[in-house]
């Protein structure tokens, strides 16, 4: 699906990237036979990835069968151990990753600071790829979005009793039967965490925290364990997990709140250090490309910017929903807090 009804609005609360700035990214370039030839001579790619294991994976192996002789390391981790990682390998000055992606803005604003992120457009990037969606520097863009939802199992919860809103997870009948992710791990629920608390405030959280709620880390956990009926509601989690799910025929439902449900971006770049330099522009490039969009799509339920990829029936359109943004910028200043406040609320 293509995001671009939703841009004026996007761009209204900086939900994408920092403030722009007058631009100095560099030229777009291709896919060209010289860029192949010189990645099949590195053989190899090491991608740092906060995307569920199964989609990067399919992703990699897609670039694997067009670009044969460079094959693809796939490092799967939540977008927080993600960037512990890369701030600690390149504190050390060890350079293992080539290009990195996660599911929380602020990383890529850190990063740009520290001088860590070799300046890449792809051709498709610089032609098709929202401003708003695109460092203006050339750094880094927005590779896939997704949504946190709130979600429930349909064989254990009937449809006119299931939650409609953030306020109605509040209700005791939830107590003990509501499953969440981490701020602290997943950056899609720090992301939604900081836009949640901006829109209703902290002391939902306060609240929620008293529900006896099932603790998990990483955003892709909620849905599984609706899947699995360990608890027939998910308080919040990744909406691609549970279209994948539902069009495997699970009976999972997701829900978009009346409050609104927060929108999360997960960016990518190509590492200025990286090993195999080649081989991350060639990767780079094919992440945004038609066939690697439509993938991500089809097979990880991920929203795109790319205006050619068709979204799968049955999915909820983005222009339907009410979406919560989350400012990066502003949010970098924030994470410490939100960790306490839910360490806090939480007990973990």
């Amino acid at each position: 699906m293509y995001l671009r009804p939703a841009l004026a609005a996007l761009a209204a609360a900086g939900a994408f990237l920092s403030t722009p700035t007058l631009s100095q990214a560099p030229a777009p370039y291709d896919a060209t036979p010289q860029l192949v030839a010189a990645a099949q001579k590195e053989g190899k790619v090491v991608w740092y990835s906060a995307t569920d294991v199964s989609v990067a994976e399919k992703l990699a192996k897609g670039f694997e069968a067009k670009y044969p002789g460079v094959k693809v390391q796939v490092e799967r981790s939540g977008a927080e151990r993600l960037f512990q990682r890369i701030n600690q390998e390149y504190g050390s000055k060890i350079h293992n990753v080539d290009v990195i992606e996660t599911s929380d803005a602020v990383h890529f604003v850190h990063f740009k600071k520290q001088g860590w992120l070799e300046k890449a457009v792809p051709a498709e990037v610089a032609k098709l790829w929202p401003k708003e969606a695109k460092d203006p520097d050339g750094t880094y863009a927005v590779y896939r979005a997704h949504l946190s939802v709130i979600a429930y199992n349909s064989k254990l919860v009937p449809k006119e009793q299931a939650p409609r809103s953030h306020a109605d997870l509040l209700d005791p009948k939830w107590a003990g039967k509501m499953v969440k992710a981490h701020p602290g791990y997943s950056g899609t629920i720090m992301t939604g965490t900081q836009a949640l608390s901006q829109a209703i405030g902290w002391p939902y959280f306060e609240k929620l925290g008293k529900q006896k709620v099932m603790q998990v880390q990483s955003s892709t956990e909620p849905p599984k364990k609706l899947a699995a009926g360990e608890r027939p509601v998910m308080a919040d989690g990744n909406e691609y997990n549970v279209f994948l799910l539902k069009e495997s025929g699970v009976p999972i439902e997701p829900v978009y709140a009346t409050e609104g449900t927060p929108l999360v971006v997960g960016n990518a770049a190509v590492l200025k250090n990286a090993p195999h330099p080649n081989a991350a522009k060639l990767f780079y490039h094919y992440m945004f490309s038609r066939e690697a969009q439509q993938n991500n799509s089809d097979v990880g339920g991920l929203r795109s910017f790319h205006p050619e990829v068709k979204e799968k029936a049955g999915r909820t359109p983005l222009a339907q929903i009410k979406l919560l943004y989350s400012d990066p910028a502003a949010l970098e200043t924030q994470v410490e807090t939100i960790k306490k406040k839910y360490e806090e609320y939480f007990g973990t």
